[in-house]
């Protein structure tokens, strides 16, 4: 008996402005410049609550409702009709702030038994694509911390944004405990395989369910297309269809927003869902699970191996061109990350704000595909076409560079210590020209302790050069132990115990710290 897993994916993101350098314009700088009201000249607040309120209003509130409605009929017969939400941290927030109602409901689901949570990226960021993995993580904690604060739950299954996968991501989600990945069925992996069974991940016991994209697609994308040759898309119908599938897990994973916002109300999508869960309790050779049910009952039939330069997602080509399809994604991309260690040194609202600029949907904006990939796109874009989603993003992440940098530059002293830069642009030690030493450093307290016992050669290398100067400057903005560090190269000969001169530079490290 396969068992059927639905899975609803509920996000907003925080949109921006469409005038952010208008509002800077007509208020004084300064008066936009502290953390609070940062927020408010970044993003368009009344923009977001309308749109969260009336998503609430056709979609999430009846969708849950009908649901909670329906399996109260079903539960007589034993066949519940049980579904999985993967909830962003920053659509709770908004739901907490604009409509609880929103989260009354949910909550009621799951304490009556008929809704799982899953866990995912608190920001709904592209995060696992970073070149360190910290921020993932943090994503991932943060997240599981507020589904337990919120829904007291404690997820063992776990889907990245849009579904991205690959192994070195998957390994990252057994590392923090969970036992179930949810990601797409590509057949660029498959092959000839079925995304009908259950899988494993590469290199740990986590196991992996497969979405079945044109199922999931049928009811995301299709329902109301009046020149699709299903059309009408009826629950009896659909049942059949899922009656008729081989396999033994079949993952139904589409948006939330289906139910009411992608498909209106008046095409009949509410009844559709209405009568789904009687439908498929009329077939005795399926029944509905949880994910993390479903993935327990079933043997493993294979290995799911993605490798990160075949990274996956359910987006357009089921790769990462959704995101970082061109130039220009790739080149803000690279700069949002490049932000990050300074993000973080100053923390607060500056970090929080760095965050939601990095949810999935700001670059997918920018994607300038055409044909069926690019109308997607454009109906889920706030902007009138892709030159004003760049011009204002642009706009955005440079706002936050200029009030991070002035934070620095308020006291150097008091963040620099702070910043850990990514593998990227740590700091490499040479003996000598071409003689690389397997040692590098990402941040000024491990170039203290590193100092300490490179070899000495290694050191008046690096001083003759101006290699740590230049990187103590250009990184962390320590113009002061840069120059002292100069002056310092100006008498390396005339020092007759090297030994000293390795006290010397990390006493100018450690002082300008106590400084």
């Amino acid at each position: 008996m396969p068992d059927v897993v639905f899975m609803f994916e509920v996000h907003q993101p925080y949109r921006l402005r469409d005038n952010i350098l208008l509002h800077l314009i007509k208020g004084s700088f300064k008066q936009f410049s502290g953390e609070r009201s940062l927020h408010s000249i970044l993003f368009d607040e009344e923009l977001n609550r309308s749109i969260f309120e009336r998503v609430a209003s056709r979609c999430y509130i009846p969708a849950t409702k009908i649901l909670i409605e329906v399996n109260r009929r079903l539960r007589e017969n034993g066949r519940p009709f049980k579904f999985s939400l993967s909830i962003s941290g920053v659509f709770i927030e908004q739901a907490l702030k604009w409509n609880r109602v929103v989260i009354d409901v949910i909550s009621e689901a799951v304490s009556e038994g008929i809704a799982e949570l899953v866990d995912q990226t608190y920001y709904h960021s592209l995060a696992s694509l970073f070149p360190e993995y910290d921020e993932f993580i943090e994503q991932v904690t943060m997240h599981r911390g507020l589904l337990h604060d919120i829904f007291g739950v404690n997820p063992i299954v776990a889907e990245n944004t849009e579904f991205i996968y690959n192994n070195s991501i998957a390994h990252l989600f057994a590392k923090l405990g969970y036992k179930v990945i949810l990601t797409e069925g590509a057949e660029q992996v498959l092959g000839w395989r079925s995304p009908n069974y259950v899988y494993r991940a590469w290199g740990s016991d986590a196991r992996v369910l497969l979405r079945n994209y044109r199922l999931s697609d049928d009811i995301g994308f299709r329902f109301s297309d009046k020149k699709w040759d299903q059309y009408p898309l009826t629950a009896e119908k659909y049942a059949k269809w899922l009656s008729r599938t081989h396999g033994d897990v079949v993952l139904i994973a589409i948006d939330y927003e289906t139910f009411g916002e992608h498909h209106s109300i008046d095409t009949g999508i509410h009844e559709f869902l209405r009568w789904l869960p009687v439908e498929i309790s009329k077939h005795h050779n399926i029944v509905t699970e949880f994910p993390s049910t479903a993935a327990f009952k079933h043997p493993v039939k294979d290995v799911y191996n993605v490798q990160p330069w075949n990274t996956i997602s359910w987006a357009d080509e089921r790769d990462l061109s959704a995101w970082l399809g061109n130039e220009m994604q790739k080149t803000i991309f690279e700069f949002y990350t490049f932000l990050e260690p300074y993000a973080r040194a100053v923390g607060g609202e500056y970090l929080k704000i760095w965050r939601m600029l990095g949810s999935s949907d700001h670059l997918y904006y920018i994607s300038v595909k055409g044909g069926a990939a690019g109308e997607v796109h454009a109906y889920f874009s706030p902007y009138k076409d892709v030159s004003t989603a760049l011009r204002v993003y642009t706009e955005a992440i440079t706002v936050l560079t200029s009030m991070i940098s002035n934070k620095i530059a308020e006291n150097p002293r008091r963040y620099a210590y702070n910043i850990v830069l990514p593998s990227l642009y740590a700091f490499h030690f040479y003996l000598m020209p071409g003689k690389p030493l397997n040692l590098k450093v990402r941040s000024i307290p491990e170039l203290a302790t590193i100092l300490e016992k490179v070899p000495i050669e290694s050191i008046i290398y690096h001083l003759r050069r101006g290699d740590l100067a230049n990187w103590i400057k250009h990184f962390f903005f320590m113009d002061e132990v840069a120059l002292q560090l100069e002056e310092l190269t100006m008498s390396i000969d005339s020092i007759d115990n090297y030994e000293k001169l390795r006290e010397i530079v990390v006493s100018i490290l450690h002082k300008y710290e106590q400084q």
